[in-house]
């Protein structure tokens, strides 16, 4: 897996917020990792952070707003599109208004900021979900619809299709996220002409001007319309061309709609927090479909990381057998739960156990159908977590594990003769005074069949 990225050095830019008119300054800054993106609001009392997560998406008209308990970030993809395309992962954005400055309607001015910052790689793997299966979301009400498919890399392919002639139906296909800066970035919003015609009038894109949006002339340019557009825009002359948009802009691409709706797409799905390694097809995206979907794949993403089975070979020497264990643990048959340990760092540790028609509570526990009891599952893991915290001392045979605490312990599957446990606990804090409070699942046949939060401690044998 490749390395996580921040930039350099902070990098400032400045301009209008699209819809408030106001004069907005940016400033990118280096972050530690595994941090994210995360907004800081520097106008507001406390300085504010706001992390960039689908959950915090309130409402998608004219962008993709957050609010985390009333601090707000408006129309955030173009940011958010630019630290994907530059494969940037962990990065603060310091902002002293609700709304990032428009640009010129692209996500190029951003990326070209981060540029001049330059790159920094870090020590921390960056995180990436691999798509295994289809992923799909429907909205039936305007057929839009976005899918994930398994691809050895990040790719989309966007279809606009808004049945109007001007734009008439657009492709834009990324086989590569290294293609975004030169061949996306540079992609500029756009709204049709009856669009904007309600927003002047609803008091909104107060920041539009002729230089940060392409106008899709859908309707007859009606003099009182252009008395609108000239006053809104501050110029005195107006024109349609022959391809059907304002003379205001001249289009970097035929397809420039489909990239930028590609873009918008890029932005959106960077709410979900994780790399993706999968194929987008979006047909007609637009912000409401685009973030309802990453929230089914973030849903998607929660569920297998809950239920994940640790990959392991069984043919490779194991890091522990049981006659290692009982140099650490204090426990002996038949109370010895744990086989051999497969994996283990300073905070996780993955360990084995086969269970056999042997086992000594079988004698007494549904004799006639045998089933391990789930407290004894609980123990194994236990027994597992205290070889963690014993490795952390440098003579574990003077020590003795207690438990301290057991909470949201759920058995979901029963473990049978025959059955190999493979037990993974993982820190939720940092170790305290030899206190270990971790996170444990048993797994048999890659399902879980129980799991719990452990909470343990060490004490030495003299003081016990």
């Amino acid at each position: 897996m490749p390395k996580q990225q921040t930039i350099n050095k902070p990098v400032s830019l400045k301009g209008v917020g699209i819809h408030t008119g106001d004069e907005v300054n940016l400033t990118f800054k280096p972050a530690k990792e595994n941090y994210g993106y995360c907004f800081c609001r520097t106008d507001l009392p406390e300085k504010p952070i706001i992390e960039a997560n689908i959950k915090y998406v309130v409402n998608t008209e004219r962008g993709t707003n957050l609010d985390k308990n009333g601090i707000k970030i408006k129309t955030s993809e173009h940011v958010l599109a630019a630290l994907v395309g530059m494969e940037i992962d962990n990065v603060l954005i310091e902002i002293d208004a609700a709304e990032p400055p428009i640009m010129d309607g692209s996500a190029k001015f951003f990326v070209k900021a981060l540029q001049k910052a330059g790159l920094k790689q870090q020590n921390k793997e960056r995180n990436e979900y691999v798509v295994k299966d289809v992923i799909s979301y429907h909205d039936q009400k305007s057929g839009s619809e976005i899918k994930v498919i398994p691809s050895n890399h990040y790719e989309l392919n966007v279809m606009v299709d808004y049945g109007d002639k001007v734009v008439g139906i657009q492709n834009a296909i990324m086989k590569k996220i290294s293609q975004f800066n030169d061949e996306f970035a540079n992609a500029r919003t756009f709204s049709f002409l009856h669009e904007i015609e309600m927003l002047l009038d609803n008091g909104l894109i107060k920041g539009a001007g002729l230089n940060n949006a392409i106008v899709y002339v859908d309707k007859e340019l009606s003099t009182e319309t252009m008395i609108k557009l000239k006053k809104a825009f501050n110029t005195d002359k107006i024109s349609v061309k022959s391809n059907g948009i304002l003379d205001n802009l001249v289009l970097h691409y035929p397809n420039e709609a489909a990239r930028h709706k590609l873009l918008d797409v890029v932005g959106d799905l960077a709410l979900l927090g994780i790399r993706i390694k999968g194929k987008v097809i979006a047909n007609k995206p637009g912000h409401f479909v685009n973030t309802m979907f990453t929230k089914k794949l973030a849903s998607v993403i929660k569920n297998e990381e809950r239920n994940l089975a640790p990959v392991i070979d069984l043919t490779k020497p194991p890091i522990m057998d049981v006659n290692q264990i009982m140099k650490v643990l204090p426990h002996r048959p038949p109370f010895i739960l744990v086989d051999k340990i497969l994996e283990m760092s300073d905070n996780h540790i993955i360990g084995l156990k086969n269970i056999s028609m042997n086992e000594g509570f079988f004698q007494g526990h549904f004799p006639g159908k045998p089933i391990m009891p789930g407290v004894l599952q609980i123990e194994a893991m236990a027994q597992t977590g205290g070889i963690l915290i014993l490795n952390t001392v440098p003579d574990p045979e003077n020590y003795l594990t207690f438990f301290a605490r057991i909470k949201n312990a759920k058995f979901k599957y029963p473990v049978v003769p025959g059955d190999t446990l493979v037990f993974k606990l993982e820190l939720l804090s940092p170790l305290r005074r030899g206190i270990i409070h971790m996170k444990g699942k048993c797994f048999v046949d890659g399902k879980i069949a129980s799991e719990a939060e452990l909470m343990a401690k060490i004490i030495k044998k003299t003081e016990a």
